[in-house]
């Protein structure tokens, strides 16, 4: 893994305040596959995925996941977007709206296979899942890095900012809950 970093800190640490489509450039000259996370541990606690940081500086971070047959809730990135590339496997994406003050509500679902990227704008809602037998792997390049992320529970009418050491789901422990909303029962901000 320590000459992963190096190669990955090579490319990555050209990027100031990147485009979109410098992001895009720079995950495909990476070019990194799924042997090159052979060792990378499956979640064992009932998460979504086990997630490993591969490389992170001041303007991007470079995450890994290996996901269960579990699916993330809904969630933005903060105030980054990125890439995700699907290195082995199949995701189900499904697309969200927000509209102001309210829960998201379900656009679209759509299929990416391996070797597909796919795009997360900046506030963008989704969820992610495995969706075929193929165990899933997917390699996320986002600019900043993400801070101030929203993970939705629809369920439960409510809505959190989570700590950066949670991921895509909605956290066990109250130090990871940086703030909660609620929403009423039609999906309304509650005053």
């Amino acid at each position: 893994m320590m000459e992963l970093r190096r190669e990955a800190q090579d490319v990555l640490d050209a990027l100031h305040e990147p485009s979109k489509a410098e992001l895009k450039e720079a995950l495909t000259q990476l070019a990194l596959t799924k042997d090159d996370f052979a060792n990378l541990p499956k979640s064992t606690d009932g998460k979504p995925y086990f997630r490993q940081l591969v490389y992170q500086n001041e303007q991007v971070e470079l995450l890994v996941m290996n996901w269960s047959g579990l699916a993330c809730a809904p969630h933005d990135h903060g105030h980054s977007k990125g890439w995700i590339q699907v290195l082995s496997g199949t995701t189900l994406n499904s697309v969200y709206e927000v509209k102001e003050n309210s829960l998201p509500t379900e656009l679209f679902e759509e299929f990416h296979h391996k070797g597909k990227l796919f795009y997360a704008p900046t506030k963008g809602v989704h969820k992610i899942k495995s969706a075929g037998a193929e165990n899933l792997l997917t390699l996320h390049l986002y600019s900043p890095p993400i801070r101030d992320m929203i993970v939705y529970d629809l369920d439960k009418c409510a809505a959190c900012i989570v700590s950066d050491d949670c991921g895509a789901w909605w956290p066990e422990e109250q130090r990871q809950r940086l703030k909660e909303i609620r929403f009423k029962e039609d999906g309304s901000l509650s005053s």
